[in-house]
C-alpha cells in the first residue's frame, strides 16, 4: 500500500488522506524519512524526460532496492531517460580511437583484432586446426600432449570487450582496459592457469583432474567448474570475485593458508595493504551486467562511476567538482544505446555542474 500511495503522490494523484497516511508513514521513523528523501531524488531526474520524446528505449533505469520501490520500476525510474537516444550522439564517432585489441603470441608476434578481420584458421605444425579468429572473439580447440605449454597474451583496451573460448571450453569475456595471459592449448597434466589483469567474467569447463586458477594480481582463484567474475584492475587496491554458480575459493598468492571459500552469490574481496580477504552477499548479476552490454551502479561513488566510464568509453575524466565528487548513484545504463554525454546530462539533473570537452578527456567543473 505504501509503495503505491508513494507513487501517486510524486505523480500529483493522491488523495489528501492518502497523503495523510504518507506523511505519517515518513515520520515513523528517521529509515522512512531518509529512504523517501532519496526516492524523492530520484523522481526528480524524471525532469529531463519533459524535454525529450518519448519514442525510443529507455538508457538508464534504476534498479529498486527493496519492495518499497517496486512501482518505481513503471515510473520515475522507467522514464528518467525515454528518448533519451534524440539527444545522443555516438562518441566513437566524435573521438574515433586508434585503439584496437591486440593479440600477443608465444613466439613473439602481434596482431591487431578489427571489425575488418575475417574468420581465420590458426594452424599448429602439423597443420592440425587449434583455433579460429573472428572479429570479436577467438575460440581454440582441444588439448596438447604433456609437453611445455605456450602462452599467448590477449590486450583489450579501452572502449572494447571480447570473447575468448580456451582449449578446454572454457569461455572467458574480457572488459574493457583487460589483459588476459593463457595457454594456446592446456597441457593434458597439470593445473589450468591464466593470468588477469583488468576484469573478466569466466565459464569454466568442468575437469576435477585439472583445477582451473586465475592468477589476478596478490591472490588467484581456484575453481573446477563454475561461473564467476573477477576485478583487477591495478589502479584500485582490491581485487573482487563474485559467484554466480558453483564453487571457488580466493588465496593468498604467497601464503595459500589465507583462504576463503565462496558460495554462491557471495562476493570475495582482497585488500592489497592489509592482505585480508572478506565476503558478503551480493547480487551476482549487478557484477556481471558489462557481459550483457550494461553497466550497473548500486550506491556507487562518482569517482568510480568516473573510471567505469572512461575504460567503457575510451575517454579521460577530469573531475574539479567537489560537490559530485562526493555523491552516490544508483542506475543502469545500456552501453549501446548511450554516451558519455548522455550520461553527464543526467548527472547534471541531481548535482549541477558544467563540463566540457576537449578530444577525448571530458572536464567538470563548478557552476559560475
Amino acid at each position: 500500500m505504501t509503495s503505491e500511495i508513494i507513487y501517486k503522490y510524486l505523480s500529483n494523484e493522491a488523495s489528501e488522506q492518502e497523503v495523510q497516511i504518507l506523511f505519517e508513514w515518513i515520520e515513523a521513523s528517521e529509515e522512512n524519512k531518509k529512504y523517501f528523501i532519496s526516492l524523492k531524488k530520484t523522481w526528480a531526474l524524471t525532469a529531463l524526460s519533459d524535454t525529450i520524446s518519448g519514442e525510443s528505449v529507455p538508457v538508464l533505469s534504476i534498479r529498486p532496492k527493496n519492495k518499497v520501490l517496486h512501482y518505481l520500476k513503471y515510473a520515475a525510474v522507467f522514464v528518467v531517460l525515454i528518448g533519451l537516444s534524440k539527444l545522443a550522439f555516438n562518441w566513437s564517432q566524435k573521438t574515433a580511437s586508434s585503439k584496437e585489441i591486440v593479440l600477443e603470441w608465444a613466439d613473439g608476434r602481434s596482431e591487431y583484432l578489427t571489425k575488418d578481420n575475417q574468420t581465420k584458421l590458426v594452424l599448429d605444425d602439423n597443420k592440425k586446426v587449434i583455433a579460429k579468429k573472428f572479429a570479436n572473439q577467438i575460440i581454440y580447440f582441444g588439448k596438447v600432449q604433456d609437453h611445455e605449454v605456450v602462452y599467448n597474451t590477449l590486450k583489450v583496451p579501452y572502449g572494447k570487450r571480447f570473447k575468448l573460448t580456451l582449449s578446454d571450453g572454457t569461455v572467458v569475456s574480457l572488459n574493457s582496459g583487460t589483459t588476459l595471459k593463457y595457454p594456446e592449448q592446456f597441457g593434458i597434466n597439470g593445473k589450468r592457469n591464466v593470468y588477469l589483469t583488468g576484469e573478466a567474467f569466466f565459464e569454466v569447463a568442468k575437469d576435477k583432474q585439472h583445477p582451473f586458477i586465475v592468477n589476478a594480481n596478490q591472490v588467484d582463484v581456484e575453481v573446477l567448474g563454475t561461473k564467476f567474475n573477477i576485478s583487477a584492475y591495478p589502479e584500485n587496491p582490491t581485487v573482487n570475485s563474485t559467484l554466480v554458480e558453483g564453487s571457488i575459493q580466493m588465496y593468498e598468492a604467497e601464503n595459500k593458508q589465507n583462504v576463503i571459500l565462496l558460495k554462491p552469490n557471495q562476493m570475495a574481496t582482497w585488500q592489497n595493504n592489509s592482505k585480508k580477504i572478506t565476503t558478503k552477499e551480493v547480487d551476482p548479476a549487478f557484477y556481471s551486467a558489462w557481459t550483457k552490454g550494461e553497466l550497473a551502479f548500486k550506491d556507487t561513488p562518482f569517482s568510480t562511476i568516473a573510471k567505469i566510464i572512461q575504460r567503457t568509453y575510451d575517454v579521460e575524466i577530469i573531475n574539479e567538482n567537489a560537490v559530485l565528487a562526493k555523491q552516490n548513484f544508483t542506475g543502469t545504463i545500456k552501453i549501446s544505446e548511450s554516451s558519455v554525454e548522455n550520461i553527464l546530462e543526467l548527472l547534471k539533473r541531481d548535482t549541477p555542474f558544467n563540463y566540457s570537452v576537449k578530444g577525448n578527456t571530458i572536464t567538470i567543473t563548478n557552476l559560475p
